[in-house]
């Protein structure tokens, strides 16, 4: 695997600690991501981008780690990716730019 792979596996096995350690918080965490992944108005693979930016401008690796993998099981491009990074940049400024970095990397190690 790689730096980033391994960053997303360790957040999704913290969950399944979480799960046995706590289950009613995990369950509820589990919910509320399904239901907010679902499609609606928006697709999974959008909702995954917006979570993408997200991650970006607050400033978590293993949310960028998430999400970058799951954007690109949804279909998400290279470029829909990267045009998230520089969205993310222009609300979030310098720090953004770092943590864009981070998601580039992420996304050209998962494909």
């Amino acid at each position: 695997m790689g730096e980033w792979t391994d960053k997303a596996k360790a957040v999704f096995d913290f969950v399944g600690t979480l799960s046995k350690e706590y289950p009613g918080i995990a369950q509820g965490f589990g919910t509320m991501h399904q239901a907010a992944g679902e499609k609606g108005a928006l697709d999974p693979k959008q909702k995954e981008l917006i979570a993408l930016g997200i991650a970006i401008t607050i400033r978590c690796e293993g949310c960028i780690a998430c999400h970058v993998k799951d954007a690109l099981e949804n279909g998400a491009t290279q470029q829909e990716i990267v045009e998230t990074i520089g969205v993310a940049v222009v609300m979030g400024g310098g720090p953004s730019v770092v943590y864009g970095d981070k998601a580039y990397k992420a996304m050209k190690e998962m494909m």
